[in-house]
């Protein structure tokens, strides 16, 4: 469902999956090949929320003001309260990416971590713990973010043409 919301509307690629239970409301932008799954929520009422091409938003997760770059996985259930991922970036289930936080491309939050307030995971990096700490991602770990994304933009292709909209 799109809303708008204080003088703005979603603008959703053509190409985009969304979910008929998925909620979009305001300032918000979904890229190219992009999908946004059940029970996503993406709140743009007092920033923007922008999910990049190829990026995933998966079942019960929210995003408030944040933004997304492309090609970046969001698991299950997490939060994104006025924070950055960057490209290729994966973030796992359940997880947390508090406000003015901001996770570099190539890096992974690992399911369960609590990215604090301000903090920044380097780039190419896994965040883990709360509060997160971070360590270099190694060949294998690097190997899964793209593994992931490329499974999701398959699935919402599948999705899209039986008309799961």
């Amino acid at each position: 469902m799109e809303r708008a919301v204080l003088g703005a509307s979603p603008e959703i690629a053509d190409t985009a999956f969304v979910s008929e239970m998925a909620y979009a409301v305001g300032d918000v932008r979904v890229g190219e090949r992009a999908s946004l799954w059940p029970f996503v929520c993406l709140r743009g009422d007092r920033e923007p929320v922008t999910v990049g091409d190829e990026s995933n938003v998966q079942e019960f997760s929210m995003l408030h003001g944040a933004t997304i770059g492309d090609g970046v996985t969001v698991g299950h259930n997490v939060v994104i309260d006025y924070a950055t991922v960057e490209d290729s970036a994966l973030v796992g289930m359940s997880s947390t990416v508090q406000q003015d936080a901001v996770v570099r491309s190539d890096s992974i939050v690992a399911p369960g971590c609590v990215v604090t307030e301000g903090q920044t995971v380097p780039e190419g990096h896994v965040a883990y713990g709360v509060p997160a700490r971070t360590q270099p991602l190694d060949a294998d770990k690097r190997e899964e973010i793209a593994r992931v994304h490329e499974l999701y933009v398959d699935h919402a292709a599948t999705y899209k043409d039986a008309g799961l909209e």
